[in-house]
């Protein structure tokens, strides 16, 4: 079978074609049947050099995936189409768009790394969720802002791309980026005075159609660094919705929009004072619940709603003070489950730490004269191993 023809290659702005289907054959994923139809030519790019698939329909049908094998695109619909039908395939333009303004951001950002830092480009990955790009060293919060800028003043001055096929001739003295070998004809995408680079994805005209570019996160990776990024209208729609937290946050905290930082510090403070005032109080109330215990008791459990572990703690040291059994504590219900802190002065807390794992494959561990862990069990159960 011959290659399919790859339309969007020199038209990536094409949204409808026409094409016949070359062969229809079954397939079976995920317990349903699927249908890979092969087109003697499409607009439709396959997944690949991280990018994800195009969407659309073909004859109506909705396109669940595109992929590439041997320079064969199949497409992967629900119903079948007889081999020798005309079809006409139409693009879902504001996926592809997307994809073309994340994907022509990651060239820019990734040329002026290389230019200026010698930094190869290692990963890339462009879902409809995340787009993200890897780089083979590390990058300071400032480096990271000042790229950001850069790239957005080669948008701004809406710097054409250039799609070109050299000859081999041509590309032995050319400098360009490339992240395999490629054997046959190399497809060249230049954003002048930016980025030189071997790339089969699709691209904008212009930078301008970029819109904006932004760096969302930012975290090590490998000795290098993972860079998140939003283009466009992904980028316009992660700030709508951090806009929309802020106002929300402002109004909830009566403050002005540019204060809520501030303000949310000031209340994480309070939250962590009264918590330790809290925990104070649980200590103190606990403690005296154990101290009524009878002491003639060997081993002790008490079962509460909400501990913090300091608190569940200090109440088994103690109960280990009276009791020359296992004293245990444990936090939680019997619906999601109990942290516990089990400890003995003349016993090793170990044993029925083991006990646990065997009735209810609790988890935890600890040293002979304290453990901790967590299980999943009834109340009276767990009591059952401690009379």
């Amino acid at each position: 079978m011959e290659t399919t023809v790859r339309i969007f290659d020199d038209d990536a702005y094409k949204r409808t074609f026409r094409a016949n289907v070359l062969a229809c054959d079954a397939l079976e994923k995920d317990g349903a049947e699927y249908y890979q139809v092969i087109l003697d030519q499409t607009i439709f790019f396959p997944e690949g050099g991280g990018q994800s698939p195009d969407q659309g329909t073909i004859h109506g049908l909705q396109v669940f995936d595109v992929q590439i094998k041997e320079e064969i695109i199949t497409h992967t619909l629900k119903a079948p189409i007889p081999v020798g039908t005309e079809v006409e395939g139409v693009l879902d333009w504001n996926h592809r768009f997307s994809n073309m303004q994340q994907h022509s951001g990651e060239h820019i950002f990734s040329g002026i790394v290389h230019a200026k830092y010698g930094y190869n480009n290692v990963g890339f990955h462009l879902s409809d969720q995340i787009v993200t790009m890897d780089f083979s060293g590390p990058l300071t919060e400032k480096q990271v802002e000042e790229l950001e800028l850069e790239v957005n003043q080669c948008i701004a001055a809406n710097t054409p791309i250039q799609i070109t096929y050299p000859s081999k001739q041509a590309l032995d003295t050319l400098e360009y980026r490339s992240k395999i070998e490629i054997d046959g004809q190399v497809r060249i995408v230049t954003v002048p005075g930016f980025d030189v680079c071997a790339c089969c994805g699709t691209h904008v005209k212009h930078c301008g159609e970029i819109g904006i570019f932004k760096v969302v996160n930012t975290q090590n990776y490998k000795g290098g660094i993972r860079i998140s990024f939003l283009c466009g209208f992904r980028a316009l729609d992660d700030y709508k919705k951090k806009q929309q937290s802020v106002v929300n946050i402002s109004n909830s905290l009566s403050v002005r929009q540019e204060e809520v930082a501030d303000a949310v510090g000031k209340l994480k403070n309070q939250v962590s004072i009264l918590k330790q005032q809290l925990n104070a109080a649980k200590e103190s109330l606990m403690i005296q619940k154990v101290s009524q215990i009878e002491s003639s008791l060997e081993n002790v459990c008490v079962f509460e709603s909400e501990l913090d572990t300091d608190v569940m703690r200090a109440a088994v040291n103690a109960l280990t003070e009276k009791h020359t059994g296992f004293c245990a504590v444990f936090s939680g219900d019997d619906e999601s489950g109990y942290r516990y802190i089990i400890g003995s002065k003349e016993r090793d807390a170990r044993e029925i730490g083991s006990l646990l794992r065997e009735k209810f494959s609790a988890k935890g561990g600890g040293k002979p004269t304290m453990i901790q862990g967590s299980v999943c069990a009834a109340q009276e159960e767990i009591k059952g191993l401690f009379v």
